[in-house]
C-alpha cells in the first residue's frame, strides 16, 4: 500500500510542477505561447487532469477557471496522499 501511495503521489507532483511550469510560461510567452514547444509539453501533461477536472465541475465553472480548479484539486489530493503516507510510516514504526 505505501508503495502506491508513494506512486500516486509522485504522479500528483509531477503534474502539479507542470501545472507551475505552464502558467509561468503562460506569462512570459504571452500570445506566442503555442508556438512554444515546451509549453506545448506541459499543456500535453496537464490535459489528462484538466479533462477530468472539467469532467467533475458543474458547468457554472468557465473554462479559463479549469486549470487552477484543476491545479487546487491537486493540491488537495497531494495532501491527502501526504496524509496517508504518514499514516501508514507512523503505523509501521517501531515501537520506542
Amino acid at each position: 500500500m505505501y508503495e502506491i501511495i508513494v506512486i500516486l503521489k509522485a504522479l500528483t507532483e509531477v503534474a502539479g510542477v507542470a501545472f507551475l511550469g505552464q502558467g509561468v510560461l503562460w506569462v512570459i510567452a504571452g500570445a506566442k505561447r503555442d508556438q512554444n514547444m515546451v509549453y506545448n509539453l506541459f499543456k500535453t501533461i496537464t490535459s489528462p487532469v484538466m479533462r477530468l477536472t472539467r469532467a467533475i465541475t458543474p458547468r457554472i465553472i468557465i473554462d479559463a477557471h479549469i486549470g487552477l480548479v484543476a491545479f487546487f484539486l491537486l493540491m488537495v489530493i497531494w495532501m491527502v496522499l501526504t496524509a496517508f503516507k504518514i499514516k501508514i510510516v507512523l503505523e509501521n514504526a517501531p515501537a520506542a
